[in-house]
Formats: C-alpha cells, structure tokens, sequence
C-alpha cells in the first residue's frame, strides 16, 4: 500500500484523522501526499458532498440494529470509503454498500477495503434495478447516493430508495439524456402547438431544457411519495458543471399537489410515456 514519507505533513485539505493511506489508495493525493489541481477539485466536491450526508446520518436513527447507506453507480467508491473512512469508522458499526455495474471495479473496491481494514464495506457488480432485489442488500436501507450515476441511473437509484423505505437520499444526477431525446423527437410537434417549445428549438437549448425538467420532475415525484426535497449547488460552478445537489428526508407525507403537477408537465411537454417508466408510482396510482 502507497504510504505518505514519514515526516511529511498531510495537505490543509484533509480533516483530522483522514486517512493519507486511503486518498492515496484513491490517487487523490500523490505518493508524496500532495494535491493536484484536479485531485484537489475532486476532494473538495466529495468532502463537500460528505458535510451534507454526515449531517443526515447523525439526524437518523436507523431503520433496522445499525445504519446502512446504499451508493449507486459507485465507480471506484470515492464517496463510500471517504463517508467509510470519516464517520463509519469511528462510529464501530453500520456497512456501506457500493453498488456499480463494472466488476473490475468492484473488485478493485473489494480488494482496498480488505487491505485498509474496511469490514463492513460491501460491494456489488450490479445495476440499481437488480440491486432493489438482491439477496445480498438489506430488506431496508437509511441513506441512498448516487454521485454523478449517469442518465436513468439516479432514476434508478431513486427506485431503489423508495422499494428500500429510505430515510434519506443525496443525490447529484449526471448527463441526462432521456428527456432532451424525447423533446427532440417531438419539436415540429410541440412548435407548432406553443411558443414554450422555444425553449428547446435550438440542440443545445434541447439539452440543457431537458436536463432542468428532469430534475424537476424527479424532485416532484420525491415529494409525491412523501419525502421534502432541498435542491442546491454542490460545489461551485467553476469546479464542475455537474452540479445539483438534490437531498430528500422522508416525512410520510405524500404531496399529492407534487403528483398533479408532474403530470401535467409531463402532459405540457409531450413526456406522457415517461410516467409508467420513470414514475411507477404514479402510474399505479388511479
């Protein structure tokens, strides 16, 4: 395992008591223990996103004997060794589970979280879909993440937080496309119909509408089914474009107002087939 020179001095960035081992592990810092421009950037985004979970978690008692998070779409499990390394760890229980469809990965994860000493990390070559049902995931889970899972992958990942009853879920949605295809392939249409598909004529207006309305209706049906919804910036926008922070806390309380309204957006912009897909919830609903 790389290891920082002994007398050397962890950057200012770090928390007391992060682990140099793992960040180097992670190739956030050098073999020397030093930063880059680009490693910098990436440890201020999750350490930023890590402050919001690690408020979550101290407000939630959990749902069965310890407290478990769920990461979707976890590529190499940045997010889950850090949230692992600075709360997990001190706390003497609760397992993260890092799911991700890539199996080299996986086993790459497996294979740093043996070494550093990580136990109750657990990590699954899968998708958020099969996941929900996998025998190796508990029947319920506090918190779910998902940085950067890209497209209908943090739709996924939000599927998942429901059938698991989550109490929690963070999550910074990443290159979505389904909705700009779909605008795409009804514009002649909708031009015709309303000055509001202005909006989407031009390809790169198309792209960015339907990034917007995306997460807009995922928020929406968040609320529909009971949680309240925070939207903000993650970090500032001249770290990364991918940038929305969206955190849902459970309260029971379902808005149905949310349901009507994302119906009728669905309706406005020519979306409707997304309801049974994106929205099972909805659609069930009479």
């Amino acid at each position: 395992m790389s290891r920082s020179p002994p007398n050397s001095q962890p950057p200012p960035e770090l928390r007391p008591g992060q682990s140099v081992a793992l960040l180097q592990e992670l190739h956030i810092l050098t073999r020397e223990g030093k930063l880059n421009q680009d490693s910098r950037r990436k440890l201020k985004q999750v350490d930023h996103l890590f402050q919001f979970i690690e408020k979550l978690l101290g407000e939630l008692k959990p749902l069965a004997d310890e407290l478990t998070l769920a990461d979707h779409g976890a590529g190499k499990s940045y997010l889950g060794f850090i949230v692992y390394d600075l709360y997990f760890k001190a706390l003497g229980s609760g397992h993260i589970y890092g799911i991700e469809t890539r199996a080299e990965l996986v086993e790459r994860s497996r294979q740093l979280a043996e070494r550093l000493g990580f136990g109750r990390m657990h990590f699954l070559a899968m998708s958020a879909a099969e996941s929900a049902s996998a025998t190796g995931v508990p029947a319920r889970i506090d918190v779910v993440t998902a940085l950067h899972a890209c497209d209908t992958a943090t739709d996924e990942a939000i599927a998942f937080g429901l059938a698991k009853q989550a109490q929690a879920m963070v999550l910074v949605p990443c290159c979505q496309a389904e909705v700009a295809a779909c605008l795409r392939q009804s514009k002649a249409l909708q031009l015709a119909r309303t000055p509001l598909a202005e909006l989407w004529r031009h390809p790169l207006h198309t792209r960015e509408m339907g990034s917007q309305l995306t997460n807009v209706l995922r928020c929406l049906y968040l609320e529909s089914q009971g949680y309240q919804v925070t939207v903000t910036e993650l970090v500032g926008w001249e770290h990364s474009m991918k940038n929305e922070l969206i955190i849902a806390r459970w309260t029971g309380h379902k808005k149905r107002s949310a349901a009507e309204r994302l119906r009728t957006l669905l309706e406005e912009f020519g979306l409707g087939e997304l309801l049974a897909t994106r929205f099972p919830a909805l659609a069930s609903e009479k």
